[in-house]
C-alpha cells in the first residue's frame, strides 16, 4: 500500500477538484496522457519482465494484450479528444422557442479505477486512459494476486503523476473495503459477476455512478459452412490466450455436426502447432496461483466423473495446465454452470439452430458471442435471436482492440461501456445547459385567464 491511507488520498484528490474544472483542460489532458504514453514506453522490459514473474506471460502475448492495447488507447484518444470535449448543440422545440441549448461534457469528480488480476497492466492503465482525457483525477487499486505488477504499476505512476492527481493503493480485500467505504465521484470495476454486486452495492451508498466489467461463459457457434481452418485458429487464440484467463475467451463451442470431425482436427493441429503436447510451452501463461488450478482441476474431474470425455491435454501440474478439450458435456455439470476462465475448452456438437440459440438465452447474458459462418444469413439468426455485451463473426476476442467501439457487458456481464469514446462518457456528467434569448414563455404563465389561457388551448391542439 501506498504512504498514505485511502482516506487521505481521497481527500487530497477531492480538493483539488474545483480548481480542475478551470485548470485541467485540453492542453493539460493531453499532457497527462502524453506522459502516460512515455511512461510505457520506456519501462516495456520492466512490464514485461512483471508479468512473466506473476504468472509467466510470453514477451509476445505481454506486448500484445498488455502494452499495445494501452498505447493504442492513448493514441486514440489524443486523436479525438477535442471533438468528444466539445460542447454539443441541442435545437430547441415549441415550449423552448427563444432558448438556445447546450450538452456540456463535465468531468465527474475524483473516480476509483478497482483492476483485475488477469490483465493487470492493461486493465488499470486502460480505463485511466478514458478518466483522465475525462478531466477527473483517479485513485488505482491494482490486483494483490499479481503482486510484480501491482508493485510496478505504484513505483510507475509516483514517478509520473502526483499522488492529487493518479495515485494507488495496493493490498487486498480490506483496502479494497477501505476504498469503497468512501464517496467516490465514479466507480470502475473490472472483475467477476460475484464481486461487481459488491462494488455496486458499495456504490449505491454514495449514489456513486459505476462501470462493471465483468464476465459471464461466453459461447462459440461453428455453423455448417464454416472455414473450419479458420475457425480452429480464432477459436484456439481467443480460448488459449493468457492460458483461457480472459473474460471475452471462448468458453465453450456449438459446433454442427456437418463440421465437428474436420473442426476438431483442425483444432487439434493448431494446439499443436501453437503450443504443443505440454503444458510447460513457452507460448503458455500459467495459471494465476495453486487456487485457481486447483479449482478448474475440479472442474475437470468433476465433468469426468459425470461422463464427459477428454479429446486432448491433461491435468498438468502446479500452475501448468496445458490446452484441454473436453466433449459429451451435460447442463449439470460445473463446466457447464460456471465461467471456466481457464485453458479448458467443452465442445458441444448440434444438428438444429434454434435449441442452440435457446440454451444461450436461458442463461445469463454473456459479455461476448461468436458465431462462425461463411453465410452471412447464418450469422445475422444467431445475433438477432441473442444479446451479449459485444460479438464477433468469424474471429473472436479483437472487437475488444477496437477503439471505435464501445466495450463493455449486459445484464450478468456488466454495465455501462469503455473504450475510445464510449470510455470518455463513462467518466463524464453531460450537463444540460438551456440559455433564454427571447422566450416567449412568460405569455403562458399565471394567472391562467385571458391571453395565457388561450395561447395554452393554442399549444395543446398543436401538441395533440
Amino acid at each position: 500500500m501506498s504512504g498514505q491511507t485511502p482516506a487521505a488520498l481521497f481527500a487530497a484528490q477531492t480538493a483539488q477538484v474545483a480548481a480542475r474544472r478551470t485548470s485541467f483542460g485540453l492542453a493539460e489532458r493531453r499532457a497527462a496522457l502524453q506522459r502516460m504514453a512515455a511512461m510505457v514506453r520506456d519501462n516495456q522490459p520492466a512490464i514485461i519482465a512483471a508479468l512473466a514473474k506473476d504468472f509467466g506471460k510470453p514477451e509476445a502475448e505481454v506486448v500484445l494484450t498488455e502494452i499495445l492495447p494501452v498505447m493504442q488507447e492513448i493514441r486514440h484518444t489524443l486523436r479525438h479528444l477535442r471533438r468528444w470535449m466539445r460542447v454539443r448543440r441541442v435545437m430547441p422545440s415549441l415550449t423552448t422557442l427563444g432558448t438556445s441549448a447546450r450538452v456540456v461534457p463535465q468531468a465527474r469528480g475524483v473516480c476509483l479505477i478497482i483492476a483485475p488480476w488477469n490483465y493487470p497492466f492493461n486493465l488499470c492503465f486502460g480505463p485511466l486512459v478514458s478518466c483522465l482525457a475525462a478531466g477527473n483525477s483517479a485513485v488505482l487499486k491494482p490486483s494483490e494476486m499479481t503482486p510484480a505488477t501491482s508493485a510496478l504499476i505504484a513505483r510507475l505512476v509516483a514517478e509520473t503523476f502526483p499522488a492529487d492527481l493518479v495515485a494507488v493503493v495496493q493490498g487486498g480485500r480490506e483496502e479494497a473495503q477501505a476504498l469503497l467505504a468512501l464517496p467516490f465521484d465514479h466507480v470502475f470495476f473490472t472483475g467477476s459477476p460475484a464481486v461487481g454486486r459488491e462494488v455496486m452495492a458499495a456504490a449505491a451508498r454514495h449514489l456513486s455512478s459505476v462501470t462493471l466489467e465483468l464476465g459471464g461463459k461466453s459461447p462459440v457457434i461453428i455453423g455448417p459452412g464454416a472455414d473450419v481452418t479458420q475457425a480452429a485458429k480464432w477459436v484456439a487464440f481467443g480460448k488459449f490466450a493468457n492460458a483461457g484467463q480472459t473474460c471475452i475467451a471462448p468458453d465453450h463451442v456449438f459446433v454442427h455436426e456437418a463440421v465437428r470431425a474436420p473442426f476438431l482436427a483442425a483444432l487439434r493441429d493448431r494446439i499443436a502447432a501453437a503450443y504443443g503436447a505440454g503444458a510447460d510451452s513457452s507460448h503458455l501463461a500459467r495459471i494465476v496461483n495453486d487456487r485457481h488450478a486447483g479449482r478448474l482441476r475440479g472442474l475437470l474431474e468433476d465433468a469426468v466423473a459425470k461422463g464427459a470425455r477428454v479429446l486432448t491435454g491433461g491435468p498438468g501440474q502446479g500452475t501448468r495446465l496445458p490446452p484441454i478439450l473436453v466433449e459429451a458435456v451435460t447442463p449439470e455439470m460445473g463446466l457447464m454452470q460456471e465461467e471456466i476462465f481457464g485453458p479448458v475448452l467443452p465442445i458441444l456438437p448440434f444438428t438444429v439452430l434454434e435449441p442452440v440459440l435457446d440454451r444461450i438465452n436461458a442463461g445469463p447474458k454473456p459479455l461476448a458471442l461468436y458465431v462462425f459462418d461463411r453465410d452471412a444469413g447464418f450469422a445475422d439468426r444467431v445475433l438477432s435471436a441473442t444479446t451479449s455485451g459485444g460479438a464477433g463473426v468469424n474471429l473472436t476476442v479483437m472487437h475488444y482492440a477496437h477503439p471505435g467501439l464501445p466495450f463493455g457487458g449486459v445484464g450478468n456481464s456488466g454495465l455501462g461501456a469503455a473504450h475510445g469514446e464510449a470510455g470518455f462518457r463513462a467518466f463524464s456528467h453531460d450537463r444540460a445547459v438551456l440559455t433564454n434569448r427571447f422566450s416567449a414563455l412568460p405569455l403562458l404563465f399565471p394567472p391562467y385567464a385571458g391571453r395565457a389561457k388561450r395561447l395554452i388551448a393554442l399549444v395543446r391542439r398543436f401538441l395533440t
